[in-house]
């Protein structure tokens, strides 16, 4: 079973994401800021990682910058979800080894699944 690992501090927004990603057969674990995002994604070494960049206590580019810091997390695959649409962020990011890069207002919640679930296979 795939483990996805979803970093999102809006909670409808996280509810929504980890009910679908539960109901197509992703291990689903969550964090609601980058702090507490790192020390779990550090711990469970999930196969993918789903991250908001703009979250209270750490955000997460800088939980992306912190990870590549650690063996196992300079290869995790990191997708970003954001609605910021910023080009200096989304270079910023592939500099850091971003698997892929979504906006959420431009993509729909399944468009969302279906895109990591090809990312992942």
């Amino acid at each position: 079973m795939k483990k996805i690992f979803i970093v999102e501090d809006e909670p409808t927004l996280l509810h929504i994401l980890f009910d679908k990603f539960s109901d197509v057969g992703f291990q689903v674990f969550s964090a609601i800021n980058g702090k507490d995002g790192l020390d779990l994604a550090l711990k469970n070494h999930p196969d993918t990682i789903l991250l908001d960049i703009i979250m209270p206590v750490m955000d997460g580019m800088t939980m992306l910058e912190k990870l590549r810091e650690d063996s196992w997390g300079k290869k995790a695959r990191v997708i970003l979800l954001t609605n910021l649409s910023d080009a200096e962020k989304v270079v910023k990011s592939s500099r850091q080894g971003v698997y892929d890069y979504l906006i959420k207002c431009d993509m729909t919640i399944d468009e969302v699944i279906e895109r990591v679930i090809k990312k992942s296979k």
